[in-house]
């Protein structure tokens, strides 16, 4: 067979770019962000880079209550963005904190959905030992939340053997069934493309009907990123910041996901990751930067 002529070559191959940039518009279009509970001006800010109803994160911090969170879903749901709460399962002190937060969230900010984990305290400060034996108390459906996200780790958890991880992922969504509830993973951060689509396609093998959004970190220093990766557990991440070298000057610019989320548009074109969704986006403390970012990419297919 002869080759094909080196103008049609580059015809499709410019197409091929275009159909992938197109891909990469509507991942970020489709995806959602996190913001700190701190700062409920921020609401404002962004709503005015993101598509109305964009689902906005807001953080359940260490050493706070759950309803410290609620002046940050408010400010996000009066901006015509949806509030979506951290529900860390570790850190509630009992399920009279949980259910008084989860019906002010649902009557206040209109909350329909939580994010669900663990929590990275050593010992629960509460009745709930893992994110399953908070679903179990069945809170969720009787407060009147509709869907619950899950959390996945590509690259492993830092304290959890991956085979426990596949069984609790298995237990949650069994339970999600049983309450009723809508559910969406959202996986961690990586900067280890290879993982990311192999745990896509994990995902997409074991639960093929759930929405994957894919975790990229927000465009912020390397310093910051190499303070939460570590946080994180992220080990792939480290070394490919490692790889890059951490010299003075490099600490000082700028990390931006755009080569990420490029080869994850690549895969979804090609069908390899087609229960992907969205990406959502870890700003690190500076969402309204992360906010301009999405914007940016958004816009760009216009």
């Amino acid at each position: 067979m002869s080759p094909l002529p080196a103008d049609l070559v580059r015809a499709r191959n410019a197409a091929d770019a275009r159909d992938i940039a197109a891909a990469a518009a509507e991942l970020v279009a489709c995806g959602s962000l996190e913001m700190g509970a701190d700062a409920p001006e921020d609401a404002q800010r962004i709503a005015s880079l993101l598509p109305a109803g964009t689902p906005v994160y807001v953080n359940h911090l260490p050493r706070r209550e759950l309803a410290h969170t609620l002046p940050a879903l408010v400010a996000l749901s009066e901006a015509g963005l949806e509030p979506v709460p951290h529900v860390a399962a570790r850190r509630i002190a009992s399920r009279a904190e949980a259910e008084s937060f989860l019906r002010q969230a649902v009557r206040l900010a209109s909350v329909r959905k939580v994010l669900l984990i663990g929590g990275d305290v050593l010992d629960p400060l509460g009745p709930y030992a893992d994110a399953a034996a908070f679903m179990r108390d069945a809170l969720l459906p009787q407060c009147g939340v509709e869907q619950v996200g899950l959390a996945s780790y590509p690259e492993g958890h830092p304290r959890v053997a991956s085979v426990r991880l596949a069984a609790a992922l298995a237990d949650k969504l069994a339970l999600t069934r049983a309450q009723g509830l809508g559910v969406h993973i959202v996986t961690q951060f990586s900067f280890a493309p290879n993982r990311i689509v192999e745990h896509c396609a994990d995902l997409a093998r074991r639960a093929p009907d759930v929405p994957l959004y894919v975790g990229l970190p927000g465009p912020t220093s390397p310093r910051t990123l190499w303070r939460y990766a570590q946080r994180c557990g992220v080990s792939a991440s480290l070394r490919a910041l490692q790889a890059q070298g951490m010299g003075a000057v490099r600490l000082f610019t700028h990390v931006d996901p755009t080569d990420q989320l490029t080869a994850l548009a690549r895969h979804v074109h090609a069908g390899s990751a087609n229960n992907v969704v969205g990406v959502h986006l870890y700003s690190f403390g500076g969402v309204a930067t992360t906010a301009h970012w999405m914007n940016a990419r958004i816009t760009a297919r216009a």
